[in-house]
C-alpha cells in the first residue's frame, strides 16, 4: 500500500511551529551572539522570509485583475454584480461593528491596563500618522493613471479600474468576448502559479516566523499578557464565534467543514500579516476548497481583504479601553459608541493606506480624548498581535464570500462536503513543453 504523502497545509503548519520555536530559542539564548544575528536572523531568515512575502505579493496584482475581469464577465449582468457588491458590502460593515462591539463588552468586562506599572512598558515615542480627510479617500478612489496605480499596488485603485474595465467588456457584447476569455486563461496561468510558490510555502514561513520570533521574544508580551491576552481572546471569539453563527444561520454551511479547509489560508496570513498578500491563497481555498463559483470569489475576496477590517476594529476597541484605564479616563457609553461608529466608518476610509490600524487608532482616540502618546505603550506586542489580526481578517473575507454565494445559489456543496477537494497536487513539469502551433 503506497505511503500517504503528507499534505502541502500540514507541512506549513509544522515549519510554522518549528520557526516559532527557533526563533524564541534564538531570542532567548543567542539574541547577543553577532554571528547568529547577522547570518542567521538578518541574514538567512530576513532573504528567505523577504523573497517569500515577495513572491506571494508578485502574484497580488496580476491575480486581481484577471480574476476580477472573469468574476464580473462570469456574472454577465450588471444588475446581478451591483446586489452582490451591495450585499458583500452590507455584510462587511456588519462584521466589523459586531467585532468591535465585542471587543469593547470583553475589555470592559476584564478591565485590562488597571494597575499597569507604565515603567515595564518603557515610554517609547510614538508620532501619529496623518489620516487623510474623507474627501481625498474618495477622490483618490479613481486613478488619475491606471498604469501607475498597478505599478505602485494601490488595490483600491485598481479594483474599482478593472470593475469598469470589466464591465464596459459585458457592454460591448460578442466583441468582448474574447477578452474575457483571455482573461480566463490568464487567470488559470496565475493559479498555476499560485500552485508553484504554494509548494516552496513551509520554508518561507518557517524563515518568517524564526526572523518574528528572535526578534520579538514571547518574553515581551509579559508586561503587556492584560492587553494581549484580551485581544487575543476576542479575535478568536470572533473568528469561531460571531463568524461562524452568521455563516450557520446566513450561509446554512457547516462552520466545522469551512474553518477545516479555510486553515491553509489562515496560516498564511498569520505567517505574513497581509491579507493583501495572501489574497492568492484565499482566492485558491474559495473556489477549489470550499465551491464557491468563481465570478463570485474573484469579485468579493479582493473587495474583502481591502475593506474588510475585523481584525483591526477588535485591535481597536481593547487598545481604547486599556489606554483609558492606564491613563485612568472614564469614556462612558457615549465614548464607546463614538469608537465602535468610527471603527466601521474608518475601515472604508482608511482601508487603502499603509499602516492602517495605528491611523485609525490614532483617529479614535482623538476624537474620544485619549493621549495618542498611549499607542506607544502597545506598540512592541503589536507584531505578534497583527498576526493574528491578519488570519481573522482572510477567515472574515471567506466566510461573507461563503455567505453571499449561498444567498445567490454559486457554491457547490457538492465541493464544499468534499474534505479532498481543492487539495493541493504534486507540481510536475512536463517531460515536453508543448511547441507554439505554426
Amino acid at each position: 500500500m503506497p505511503q500517504q504523502k503528507m499534505n502541502v497545509t500540514t507541512k506549513i503548519l509544522i515549519w510554522m511551529i518549528c520557526g516559532l520555536i527557533v526563533g524564541s530559542l534564538i531570542n532567548a539564548f543567542a539574541s547577543e551572539v553577532a554571528f547568529i544575528q547577522n547570518y542567521l536572523v538578518n541574514g538567512l531568515f530576513h532573504v528567505v522570509g523577504a523573497t517569500f512575502i515577495s513572491a506571494l505579493k508578485m502574484l497580488v496584482v496580476p491575480l486581481v485583475t484577471f480574476s476580477l475581469i472573469c468574476g464580473v464577465c462570469g456574472i454577465g449582468d450588471v444588475n446581478t454584480l451591483g446586489r452582490v457588491g451591495i450585499k458583500a458590502f452590507l455584510l462587511f460593515m456588519l462584521t466589523t461593528a459586531l467585532a468591535i462591539t465585542l471587543a469593547i463588552t470583553v475589555a470592559v468586562v476584564v478591565g485590562p491596563g488597571e494597575g499597569f506599572d507604565m515603567q515595564l512598558a518603557g515610554q517609547a515615542e510614538f508620532t501619529a500618522p496623518a489620516a487623510p480627510p474623507l474627501t481625498q479617500v474618495l477622490i483618490d478612489l479613481v486613478p488619475t493613471n491606471p498604469i501607475a496605480a498597478y505599478a505602485s499596488g494601490n488595490m483600491l485603485q485598481i479594483i474599482f479600474f478593472t470593475i469598469l474595465f470589466a464591465i464596459c467588456v459585458l457592454m460591448i457584447g460578442e466583441k468582448g468576448r474574447s477578452i474575457a476569455q483571455g482573461a480566463e486563461k490568464l487567470n488559470d496561468v496565475m493559479m498555476e502559479v499560485v500552485n508553484v510558490v504554494m509548494h516552496v510555502a513551509p520554508i518561507g514561513v518557517f524563515a518568517l516566523m524564526a526572523k518574528t520570533f528572535s526578534l520579538q521574544g514571547l518574553g515581551l508580551i509579559l508586561p503587556m499578557i492584560s492587553y494581549f491576552g484580551v485581544v487575543a481572546v476576542v479575535l478568536v471569539l470572533h473568528m469561531t464565534g460571531t463568524l461562524m453563527i452568521l455563516l450557520k444561520l446566513l450561509g446554512r454551511v457547516s462552520p466545522l467543514i469551512f474553518l477545516k479547509k479555510m486553515r491553509t489560508a489562515q496560516i498564511f496570513a498569520f505567517s505574513t500579516s497581509s491579507s493583501n498578500a495572501t489574497i492568492p491563497v484565499t482566492l485558491r481555498s474559495v473556489e477549489k476548497r470550499l465551491g464557491v463559483d468563481k465570478s463570485t470569489t474573484s469579485f468579493i475576496v479582493p473587495f474583502g481583504a481591502t475593506i474588510n477590517m475585523d481584525g483591526t476594529a477588535i485591535m481597536q476597541g481593547v487598545a481604547t479601553v486599556f489606554i483609558a484605564n492606564v491613563y485612568g479616563i472614564d469614556l462612558g457609553i457615549s465614548g464607546y459608541l463614538t469608537v465602535i461608529g468610527m471603527a466601521v466608518l474608518a475601515s472604508i476610509g482608511t482601508a487603502g493606506v499603509p499602516g492602517v490600524g495605528l491611523i485609525m487608532l490614532a483617529m479614535v482616540f482623538n476624537q474620544v480624548g485619549l493621549p495618542v502618546e498611549g499607542i506607544a505603550l502597545i506598540m512592541g506586542v503589536d507584531r505578534l498581535l497583527d498576526m493574528m489580526r491578519t488570519a481573522v481578517n482572510v477567515t472574515g473575507d471567506a466566510a461573507i464570500t461563503t455567505i453571499v454565494a449561498r444567498a445567490e445559489n454559486k457554491i457547490s456543496m457538492e465541493t464544499f462536503t468534499d474534505p479532498a477537494a481543492g487539495q493541493m497536487e504534486e507540481v510536475h513539469l512536463p517531460h515536453e513543453a508543448p511547441l507554439p502551433e505554426k
